[in-house]
């Protein structure tokens, strides 16, 4: 649900900003004398035209990243910045189409009127966050490496700022000469760092922050931020720059400690957004549209065995969060028991467990499988936020407990999906580890275009009656 919140939070932004960018436009227009009914169709376009050019202006900007790190000053630079700019194009639109508001006391109530109400809906925005965090809301889950007295007190600053929303979950650290100190506090030393990857693939963590003396230790840091690097986990340290693979790098503040982020999503800013609309509308519309076959569905599940319509399972989810999934039931109602004695006959390679003739299935079940229908209630997930159209596939906690190489769990850097890059390549007949490959490949090379596209190729995978995941 953290996934979900950020980005009604990231769609609230952005309607709160195009609406005080029309207000301003028309207040503007009022000190000018304007007459709004000699408006005409074509300045009603070019108004719609530049709100969109308004909104890409504040995206390449960064003004819709996360700022939980950014300080007030520093936010309301970047604010000037953007509303300095997009009414300096404004003014030059407005002569380039010969409108008579190009003039200077229109473009100066505009710029004053957007800039001060485009700060105030941050304060306040700020405000409502910083409640929402000390409520325990919108929480983010923190790993400190390092007990020394940087770490101790970079701790204590982020405690003290609650409004922030980081739950420390422990620190990080071998046992060393100085850490007496730290002993004496209440903070709770929690893995060492040969235990820290162990610790890291079956916990629930959104960012480590390094703390340690990177002259020093620099190969521990190292480890630890490939690990994070592999695993798809923010991380922070203080300045030194490392050569990795497929985590980018930025720069931001707290409390006057610089610090560089080491990030490897990929989905950030209006293209998720999008994504995120299309999920809703799609899978709302598509819920809607198949009730009259869930109702079929159900009724012929009932008939023809014994147990639940539905098979809920705990699932492994965005950042190792458990989330669970809804299929409609196509085994016996017993599967789960008999799975242990059915392992010795595994016919797919890695964690994962498949076999053709699965005994437990129903003659029913073989039908939903084949038409991929058992997945449809998955929907309900899409529509909560768990999931997404297109995503890596959740996987069952067996199998992600026989995970034995970390690059494959960057794949839970993302959130999980109905379809992906696996299921128009094969599905079954794939490797595991060709699997992984194609999920890291969705990863590194997302965007909604590739989205629509494997959506697109799974409609006939599906039509195939190739099976379900």
């Amino acid at each position: 649900m953290f996934y979900l919140r950020r980005q009604i939070l990231l769609i609230a932004y952005m309607v709160v900003d195009l609406v005080i960018m029309i207000l301003s436009f028309a207040l503007a227009a009022k000190a000018c004398n304007f007459r709004y009914q000699d408006i005409q169709f074509e300045g009603l376009i070019f108004l719609l035209g530049f709100t969109l050019i308004w909104h890409l202006i504040f995206n390449l900007l960064g003004i819709y990243r996360s700022k939980r790190f950014t300080a007030k000053r520093l936010e309301a630079l970047d604010l000037f910045k953007a509303t300095f700019l997009g009414s300096l194009i404004l003014l030059g639109a407005l002569s380039l189409f010969n409108i008579q508001l190009a003039n200077l006391v229109f473009i100066t109530v505009f710029w004053v009127g957007v800039t001060a109400l485009t700060l105030l809906s941050r304060l306040i925005m700020r405000y409502m966050l910083a409640r929402a965090r000390i409520r325990g809301r919108n929480l983010r889950f923190m790993l400190i490496v390092g007990t020394n007295h940087r770490a101790i007190k970079f701790a204590q600053r982020i405690e003290l700022k609650k409004e922030l929303g980081y739950r420390i979950i422990g620190f990080v650290d071998n046992e060393w000469d100085g850490i007496e100190p730290f002993r004496k506090t209440n903070n709770q030393l929690i893995t060492d760092f040969e235990s820290f990857p162990s610790f890291i693939r079956n916990n629930v963590v959104d960012e480590v922050i390094i703390c340690l003396p990177m002259k020093s230790f620099y190969d521990q840091a190292f480890r630890i931020v490939t690990i994070c690097e592999e695993q798809g986990i923010i991380a922070r340290f203080l300045p030194n720059i490392f050569d990795l693979k497929f985590a980018r790098a930025t720069t931001e503040s707290f409390e006057g400690e610089s610090m560089i982020t080491i990030s490897t999503g990929g989905m950030e800013g209006w293209p998720v957004l999008v994504k995120r609309l299309f999920d809703v509308l799609f899978s709302l519309t598509l819920f809607i549209v198949l009730l009259p076959l869930f109702l079929i569905v159900s009724i012929l599940i009932k008939i023809t065995s014994p147990g639940p319509v539905f098979f809920v399972q705990d699932r492994v989810g965005l950042n190792k969060r458990k989330i669970r999934l809804y299929k409609f039931r196509t085994m016996r109602p017993d599967a789960e028991e008999q799975l242990k004695e059915l392992e010795q006959f595994n016919e797919v390679s890695g964690p994962v467990f498949k076999i053709k003739n699965d005994p437990r299935i129903t003659k029913l079940g073989k039908i939903l499988r084949k038409t991929s229908i058992d997945e449809l209630p998955q929907l309900l997930n899409v529509l909560k936020g768990d999931m997404s159209l297109v995503g890596p596939r959740p996987l069952p906690l067996r199998d992600f407990a026989g995970f034995d190489q970390d690059w494959h769990r960057r794949r839970f850097s993302v959130r999980p999906g109905l379809t992906c890059l696996w299921q128009i390549n094969g599905r079954n007949a794939v490797p595991f580890e060709k699997w992984m490959a194609l999920d890291m490949e969705y990863i590194d090379k997302w965007s909604n275009r590739l989205d629509f596209k494997i959506l697109l190729k799974t409609i006939p995978t599906v039509l195939k009656a190739s099976g379900a995941a």
